[in-house]
């Protein structure tokens, strides 16, 4: 069974930074593409970031030079590194397995609850 545990969210003030987590297990991780998502309150899933693999990464322009995905292959880890944060950056952040279109993605976890407030 594919399980998938995100961590590490919280509340910052604008600027500041987050770095989430996320716990894989139930599947080949390494041969996976996997992304963080996000959907703030109201709002639609929204993509984030993708990572193969091998490590190629690709960004939603919002957060480019701001986030970094990443992973360990070895400890079925994946992360994003969340800096320079924005209020517009409010959402639950969830990580899942890329399935070709957003339409498809299945999210396994609860979440970790980002919220960017002075």
């Amino acid at each position: 069974e594919v399980q998938l545990v995100e961590s590490g969210g919280g509340l910052v003030q604008p600027g500041g930074s987050l770095r989430l987590s996320c716990a894989a297990s139930g599947f080949t991780f390494k041969d996976s593409i996997m992304i963080w998502a996000r959907q703030a309150s109201g709002k639609g899933l929204e993509w984030v970031s993708s990572i193969t693999g091998g490590g190629l990464t690709v960004y939603l322009n919002a957060v480019k030079g701001r986030f970094t995905i990443s992973r360990d292959n070895a400890k079925s880890m994946l992360y994003l590194q969340l800096n320079s944060l924005k209020p517009e950056d409010t959402a639950m952040y969830y990580c899942a397995i890329w399935t070709g279109n957003m339409a498809t993605v299945q999210l396994r976890g609860q979440g970790t609850q980002v919220t960017v407030s002075s």
